[in-house]
């Protein structure tokens, strides 16, 4: 009888009814990094098989266009959802705007190409920090919410403590719930950290094959757009 009921002081929902402000908080706490996680883990993971699905056919139909212009107008219309359109759209401006103003101070300071390579670096940049965002956030938690939880379990300990000093006496019955609460606030911070930090190193491998295809695609562009023609890669090989 007194195992069975011990037993039953340590699940969730007795937590839940005897937690103080402080449990509650770090319960609290831990749910809303949990939360966050699974969103940043979840967009991320299906923004960037978007970007990698996609990629390949974008620039393919943007280099087999009859002329530039037609390019140009390709990605024009991919424009609002896919960071290869935008590199490129920016690559184009920034040569287009050298040309346009050579002759002046902005052309005598700076080369085509200089001016043309800044503008790819700006773009790649953007779009690889708009890829990385939240993962700052997973890295924090990852590494946070063991210690969250841990926090929780030294607080239920300090309870269980308190009531074996209240109770006089050191019996399962009395330190059931304190305890149950220790235990489970351990196992909660484990549960947010690993899913964050596994999401974590799956989305900076995922990003870092990304950004490999971006900067391809940005040397390609620039030796096109300074020299009129793009690099044939079978002839390095």
């Amino acid at each position: 009888m007194h195992s069975t009921s011990a037993l039953n002081q340590m699940g969730f929902g007795n937590l839940l009814a005897q937690a103080d402000g402080v449990a509650l908080a770090v319960l609290l706490l831990l749910l809303l990094m949990a939360v966050f996680s699974w969103y940043y883990i979840i967009t991320k993971a299906l923004r960037a098989f978007a970007i990698r699905k996609k990629a390949d056919t974008v620039v393919a139909r943007f280099w087999e266009a009859s002329s530039l212009g037609d390019g140009i107008k390709w990605l024009e219309g991919q424009r609002k959802s896919e960071p290869f359109s935008k590199i490129g759209l920016d690559c184009v401006n920034a040569a287009q705007h050298h040309e346009k103003h050579t002759g002046g101070r902005l052309g005598d300071a700076m080369s085509a190409s200089e001016f043309v390579e800044r503008s790819l670096r700006k773009a790649i940049s953007r779009e690889t920090s708009q890829l990385e965002t939240g993962l700052t956030f997973l890295a924090t938690v990852g590494s946070t919410a063991p210690f969250v939880g841990l926090f929780g379990t030294v607080w239920g300990i300090y309870h269980a403590l308190i009531r074996i000093g209240a109770s006089g006496e050191a019996s399962l019955d009395a330190v059931a719930a304190p305890v149950g609460e220790a235990l489970i606030m351990t196992a909660i911070g484990l549960a947010v950290a690993v899913p964050a930090v596994l999401g974590y190193n799956f989305l900076v491998r995922s990003n870092r094959v990304v950004i490999g295809s971006f900067d391809n695609f940005a040397h390609d562009l620039h030796q096109y757009m300074t020299t009129g023609a793009r690099v044939d890669r079978g002839a390095t090989k």
